[in-house]
């Protein structure tokens, strides 16, 4: 005749399952922190530091998303960069990126509208780098849509 569960022997399997289950989501941290760090990412600059300061003090968050969190209202971010063609044409893509952020609001009656921002030109030109640094994350086909 067998005999059911122990009580040694459940406790057995929940320190042995708790043990495992610990270790491997420390090995499954470790390895999503270092491929955020050496595959996922460029290297931080002060400047993209900076417009990632001016990205949250102007709380442009709580209109757009940037790779897929924030509020759906406005456009997705991190993309920009590509969609304003940054990779062929950098210069031209920042120069569209200023003029446009620097004509909002527009005017439009009837269209959601941006809210005028008084951004200097470094933190203009910071935000742009922050932007290009965002667009340069390796996001695995996210989001789904060019236009985000």
């Amino acid at each position: 005749m067998t005999e059911g569960l122990t009580k040694a022997a459940a406790r057995n399997i929940f320190y042995g399952g708790s043990l495992f289950f610990f270790l491997l989501f420390a090995a499954l941290t470790a390895h999503s922190h270092f491929y955020i760090v050496n595959t996922s990412t460029q290297p931080l600059t002060d400047s993209v530091r900076l417009g990632k300061h001016v990205w949250e003090e102007h709380n442009c968050i709580n209109c757009h998303t940037i790779l897929g969190e924030g509020s759906y209202f406005a456009p997705e971010i991190g993309n920009v960069w590509t969609r304003f063609g940054g990779h062929s044409n950098p210069e031209g893509a920042r120069m569209a990126l200023k003029a446009w952020m620097n004509a909002q609001p527009t005017g439009a009656p009837g269209r959601r509208q941006m809210p005028a921002h008084d951004i200097n030109d470094e933190e203009m030109a910071a935000l742009i780098d922050f932007l290009e640094w965002t667009d340069s994350i390796n996001t695995q086909g996210w989001p789904p849509h060019p236009a985000g």
